[in-house]
């Protein structure tokens, strides 16, 4: 039995929850988000004490590894259309640079040409200046996804930490060949 899975997911005010043919769609002062699920999973929503609960139906091992699944997907959900999430990331490098442009990602990163990365529906990307770059949105799955394909792009190398990284990330640093050779 999950632990995590056993908890209710508490709905604060102002959420609309709605459980119904196998899909559980939640909507908040941010915007609206949606979910299906497996039927080895039962989803229920106590509107009395305003929270869901999942539970393991079939008690099957394929029910008992959804259990948890689901009831964390649904939490970030909720989170999502309340606060919303938000990812920074920084990039270090002579001429290295982010820009926004439209629904566009200009990067430069050393290589010959710049990279353009389409920014997908429902993500905010904003570059405050040319070495930070805040990514928001509701659905923690997708700000993390781009995020990560953004970091993906020039990961911060060990030597010079030269690259993109996330704010806060520390990169552990290598000592170069010329400086063991005293």
């Amino acid at each position: 039995m999950s632990r995590v899975g056993k908890k209710p997911v508490i709905i604060p005010k102002g959420v609309k929850v709605v459980v119904a043919d196998g899909v559980v769609k939640v909507e908040g002062p941010m915007g609206a988000l949606e979910q299906s699920y497996k039927p080895e999973v039962k989803v229920t929503f106590d509107a009395a004490s305003s929270s869901i609960l999942v539970e393991n139906a079939t008690q099957t091992r394929l029910a008992a590894a959804m259990h948890g699944l689901y009831r964390a997907l649904i939490q970030n959900m909720v989170i999502g259309v309340t606060q919303g999430y938000e990812k920074k990331l920084e990039i270090f490098g002579t001429g290295y640079l982010f820009a926004v442009q439209g629904k566009t990602l200009q990067v430069r990163a050393g290589f010959a040409n710049e990279i353009h990365k389409a920014i997908p529906t429902g993500l905010t990307v904003a570059a405050p200046d040319q070495q930070h770059l805040t990514v928001k949105g509701i659905d923690k799955q997708l700000v993390g996804m781009f995020a990560a394909e953004v970091r993906a792009i020039r990961k911060a190398e060990p030597y010079l930490g030269k690259g993109i990284k996330y704010e806060g990330e520390v990169i552990r640093r290598k000592e170069s060949k010329a400086a063991t050779k005293k």
